[in-house]
């Protein structure tokens, strides 16, 4: 429990990394990318001579789930810049509710009671974390945030759902992520080509934070959320998880002097309450109902996400 705290502790500080680092989304998203791929290649290389090699398929794949990975991290660093790093973080944190949506879409199976009750409820905390009513807060452009944010979890939920459908049954979740994080590099430079914001020279101040935050965040604190939660209860996984957001509400207002409004932290309450809710019910069918196979991934997996 304590190496997940502080593997949490850990991915927490990310959105106030990226705003310190104060680069464009594009190079800070293909940096954010690349700057791991020695440390991940090195493990991939290890688990293919563990666990044998994977089909090519499984590689195209993963490198096409690196796409909205892409997507995830060049949203959420708008998001950043519109509603404040902590208020970001919270509204990147919603795949939950979008993998149970595509999955509905994906295997024609009906959203759980839970999810169609807890939804509004979520909904309202987004209202109110971005901003929207009242005192803006730490929001400059809260509609564009809370939409940047909702299509930074609805990116980050299909990234989870490719994988999941082309883990298969060995682990390879090293050269699952080495592939996706190559293929999110690529394709954050071919983003910044389409938008002609393609601007990789960057201050060497700027490169120092964004290597903070692989380090920290990319690294170090995945590879202790990685080692500690397949030994945790799921309930008390989720609640650990919750941390993030909380922690980068915390560490925006100490290091970036970036407070929230009261309604902006109730919001936030309503966010985190609804997605841990709407995780708990999940768990619970999960465990009473049979799963298509393909639905089904290692804990190692998930926890490397």
């Amino acid at each position: 429990m304590a190496q997940a705290v502080v593997g949490t502790v850990c991915i927490s500080a990310s959105a106030v990394l990226f705003s310190l680092a104060n680069v464009g989304p594009v190079p800070a998203a293909f940096y954010r990318c690349a700057l791991p791929l020695p440390c991940l290649a090195a493990l991939a290389i290890a688990e293919r001579r563990r666990e044998g090699a994977r089909s090519l398929a499984s590689h195209g794949w993963a490198a096409l789930a690196g796409l909205f990975l892409a997507l995830n991290l060049v949203f959420w660093i708008r998001t950043i810049a519109d509603v404040g790093a902590g208020a970001a973080t919270v509204l990147g944190n919603l795949q939950v509710l979008f993998i149970a949506g595509l999955g509905w879409a994906v295997t024609r199976e009906k959203p759980a009671r839970l999810l169609v009750i807890t939804l509004p409820v979520v909904l309202g905390g987004v209202v109110l974390v971005s901003g929207m009513i009242g005192s803006h807060g730490t929001a400059h452009h809260p509609v564009a945030g809370a939409l940047l944010g909702l299509a930074t979890s609805a990116a980050f939920a299909c990234f989870l759902l490719i994988l999941r459908q082309t883990a298969g049954q060995a682990r390879h979740s090293a050269g699952q992520l080495f592939d996706a994080t190559a293929g999110a590099a690529i394709a954050a430079l071919l983003l910044g080509l389409m938008s002609g914001g393609l601007q990789l020279a960057i201050p060497w101040r700027s490169l120092g934070w964004l290597l903070v935050l692989t380090l920290t965040s990319g690294i170090v604190g995945w590879l202790l959320i990685t080692r500690s939660l397949p030994h945790l209860p799921a309930t008390v996984s989720a609640l650990i998880l919750l941390l993030e957001p909380v922690g980068a509400i915390i560490l925006a207002a100490i290091v970036l002097s970036q407070r929230p409004s009261l309604l902006q932290i109730a919001g936030a309450v309503l966010v985190c309450g609804g997605v841990l809710t709407v995780a708990r019910g999940q768990t619970r069918t999960e465990k009473s109902s049979a799963r298509p196979a393909a639905w089904q991934t290692s804990s190692n997996t998930d926890a490397v996400l």
